[in-house]
């Protein structure tokens, strides 16, 4: 049998137990090179996840020619740059969400894989993960009649108070392209272009609670889906309380899960309240992978795209203009002119 052959950029955390093992254990998939800059972790993980070969240079990596696909997982400030190269070396790519920094540099990379014809992928992973598919079902076939509102409530301590030389890249502009609604607030917005097509009316603010950061830490929108059902979403990163709450209100019931967890999905209806488990895969990004590596043996589709990711990309940016006050460029490099900022 075929197989594809895939190399990975940037072995990090995410790469551990999420994604990496997925591209071992997914059928008609090897796992071949990895990359990190510094050569000890390189090759630690390379001898750890028992992969052949090990880079501590992008390039060589990119030109390596038993590497068929490439896996960019670096923080999403390099993501522009390193897919451009993969695509100049004419191979296909899978890349870490968000896709970038913003609009301007999704695009260029859209622009690099159609010129090279060659596909482009982003890890939003839940749009192949058994239990979000199971609320697309129940959306589909209208378990709780028409969908008629839809509310996403967030709440938490910013994660990187916990060990910041880990994670800080996930609160700074220049490495991220914002505060953790890149991050973490993305996989909702992606999520609601999955199962309800791209977002538009989309209004909102985005203010900074903790003055020892540079970025928003508090985000809310409103919004309509294509088929004009009136949403609302609110992210909060600096709160001592957690909450992670999808919820669908419709003509003959309601569902609501938590987002991030495998705790059951709940159907609310006037027979009663129904518990849905289905727990998460091992390796969340495994399902994905595996939809990606049969297209690429021409057996299928995956559903996560640049062109997904980008109408998602689109949101985040009108969301954080408030903020900002530009999305365009590199705005990163001056926050002295942001107005979410200087206020």
């Amino acid at each position: 049998m075929a197989r594809i052959r895939w190399g990975i950029i940037g072995c990090g955390d995410v790469t551990e137990i999420k994604s990496g093992p997925g591209f071992q254990k997914a059928s008609g998939s090897e796992l071949v090179a990895v990359m990190r800059r510094t050569p000890d972790l390189a090759r630690d993980y390379a001898t750890r996840h028992k992969v052949a070969k090990w880079y501590s240079n992008t390039n060589d990596l990119i030109s390596d020619p038993d590497v068929d696909a490439v896996y960019i997982a670096t923080p999403p400030g390099s993501h522009n740059e390193i897919a451009q190269a993969v695509a100049l070396a004419n191979k296909p790519c899978y890349v870490e969400k968000p896709m970038a920094r913003n609009v301007s540099e999704c695009e260029a990379m859209i622009k690099a894989f159609d010129t090279a014809k060659q596909k482009l992928w982003v890890a939003y992973y839940r749009r192949a993960m058994p239990r979000f598919l199971k609320v697309k079902e129940l959306i589909d076939t209208h378990a709780i009649g028409k969908i008629v509102a839809i509310d996403f409530k967030f709440s938490s301590p910013t994660p990187v108070n916990a060990d910041a030389s880990k994670h800080a890249w996930r609160v700074s502009a220049q490495h991220s392209g914002g505060g953790l609604l890149l991050d973490v607030g993305s996989h909702v917005l992606d999520i609601l272009d999955f199962y309800f097509g791209a977002l538009k009316d989309v209004q909102g603010d985005a203010y900074r609670q903790n003055k020892h950061s540079q970025v928003e830490d508090y985000v809310e929108m409103t919004f309509l889906t294509a088929g004009n059902i009136p949403g609302k979403t609110c992210w909060n990163f600096f709160s001592n309380i957690k909450e992670d709450k999808l919820s669908l209100k419709g003509t003959q019931g309601e569902i609501y899960f938590n987002f991030s967890s495998d705790d059951p999905i709940y159907v609310s209806t006037a027979k009663g309240t129904n518990p849905i488990a289905i727990p998460n895969p091992s390796h969340v990004a495994q399902p994905l992978i595996q939809l990606i590596t049969n297209e690429l043996l021409g057996l299928g589709s995956a559903p996560s795209t640049g062109i997904s990711a980008l109408r998602t990309q689109r949101v985040i940016d009108k969301v954080l203009t408030s903020f900002y006050g530009s999305r365009e460029n590199a705005f990163w490099e001056n926050p002295s002119v942001w107005p979410g900022l200087v206020g």
